[in-house]
């Protein structure tokens, strides 16, 4: 993982207002000190049980990960234990009365009315979500369901929710379409029909969301808003997995954001956005488990956007946006041979115009195959309207949000301003004593008006 600071550099240039972690790393709420981004931090699941059974115990967790830090670093919500019901269903049972410790501890420190205290849920504990009109929370879990919904509603906070269309279409057996898990419009004729209301619904999203406000209708709680804490589409996956592909990654997450900025709502909450958190930051390269699980980010480790968002004509939401901001460079220390291969290439069967490079042309200079491939690359990928896939040429190249034009050498897609206004994210990690962020504290991205793990919001 970057060293925080890297990290905190990364969420400023792509103007993410809000981010979750998945504890509440010291190095990590050093870092976003001062920065006005909104955090949400975490009790680990390894911590539930010891905080449930004592009060001076979650006092003692809120004095260390949030007195400490606020207001410089901007908490806004403390998300205690994550799925819990079905990650380690033997601290449920003690769920609530952590949740309650840590909200005296934030009274005791009159922190309740700027921080909240909820837990994310696994949408799985939402049984027969679809019509979302019959939809029920598993009875099994309302001897806590029922308390909790009870605590969310007198102190204010939300219902958080983990919602991943990409599994319900995988175990759907071919009864999802997957244009209808991807958020991709619909003919009316191909829309889900809730048969009790009429209501049709276009994408599983807006179902499954719905479908947890039915669940609590069902239990009597009317007035508990949903966040959707985790959100998201791998972008890789093993060979049972073919639509864990950057296409239907880039389409999900792009057309999320969009759906969630335009304040669509869902069809029981019409115009009423739902705060959403995309799973995640960076991708995972030593998470175990199936291919897929390692491929969700939206970064790799060094700052490159695993796909460009298709966001043209949203505003600058992400600065991996396709609106002249990213650019396709040579890799440092890549084989020159595969590189002079790339860029003959490029100059040739790629179509590229590579006059610029002649000698006494502004691009000649500098003269080696590392800033020449790069000037061709980039033309290529500019070329090709910068789809996915277009800046790879067998593992040589990377997209940057760095301009690397020089001099009077004008790369394609510059808007004139040399390196943008982008801060250099692969720099090498600077020396500090803060501690380096654990692989699972960042799942998250919010822009300027809108959220990362993302979250998307209207706040």
């Amino acid at each position: 993982m970057p060293h925080p600071t890297q990290v905190v550099a990364l969420l400023k240039a792509q103007q993410i207002r809000h981010v979750r972690l998945y504890d509440a790393d010291r190095g990590m709420l050093v870092a976003l000190a001062n920065t006005g981004i909104q955090v949400m931090v975490s009790v680990p699941n390894e911590q539930l049980l010891g905080i449930g059974q004592s009060n001076s115990t979650a006092a003692n967790w809120v004095s260390h990960n949030v007195v400490a830090h606020y207001p410089a670093t901007n908490i806004t919500a403390i998300c205690v234990g994550s799925e819990v019901f079905t990650a380690v269903p033997n601290a449920a049972s003690v769920l609530v009365n952590a949740m309650k410790f840590i909200q005296s501890a934030l009274v005791a420190s009159n922190l309740d009315r700027q921080i909240k205290v909820s837990t994310p849920l696994s949408s799985s504990i939402i049984l027969d979500s679809f019509p979302p009109s019959q939809a029920f929370f598993n009875k099994t879990w309302n001897p806590v369901l029922i308390p909790m919904l009870n605590f969310l509603q007198s102190t204010g906070s939300h219902l958080m929710l983990n919602i991943y269309p990409y599994y319900d279409y995988m175990q759907s057996n071919g009864v999802i379409p997957l244009d209808y898990a991807l958020l991709k419009p619909l003919a009316p004729n191909k829309e889900a029909v809730d048969a009790n209301t009429l209501v049709h619904y276009s994408n599983v999203f807006d179902a499954m969301i719905d479908a947890a406000y039915f669940a609590m209708d069902f239990l009597n709680f009317t007035s508990v808003p949903v966040m959707v804490t985790e959100s998201g589409w791998p972008s890789k996956g093993d060979s049972n997995e073919p639509d864990a592909t950057l296409d239907n990654a880039n389409t999900y997450n792009s057309n999320l954001i969009r759906h969630v900025l335009n304040k669509t709502g869902t069809p029981k909450h019409p115009g009423i956005a739902v705060s959403t958190y995309i799973y995640e930051l960076y991708n995972e390269d030593l998470k175990p488990g199936p291919v897929s699980e390692k491929n969700w980010g939206l970064f790799n480790a060094n700052g490159e956007p695993v796909y460009i968002l298709h966001l043209t004509g949203s505003g600058l939401v992400l600065a991996n946006d396709t609106t002249n901001q990213t650019y396709c460079t040579a890799k440092q220390g890549a084989d020159p041979k595969m590189l002079q291969a790339a860029l003959d290439w490029a100059c040739g069967p790629g179509k590229v115009d590579c006059s610029a490079m002649l000698q006494g042309e502004p691009c000649y200079q500098p003269d080696n195959v590392f800033a020449h491939a790069t000037y061709a690359f980039n033309s290529y990928y500019n070329q090709m309207g910068k789809v996915p896939g277009s800046c790879d040429f067998n593992g040589v190249a990377a997209i940057t949000t760095t301009n690397p034009s020089h001099g009077t050498c004008v790369f394609p897609g510059s808007t004139g301003r040399m390196n943008g206004t982008m801060v250099n994210i692969t720099a090498p990690s600077m020396n500090s004593t803060s501690s380096a962020p654990s692989v699972r504290d960042l799942y998250s991205l919010w822009s300027t008006s809108f959220l990362v793990l993302l979250r998307v919001s209207n706040l």
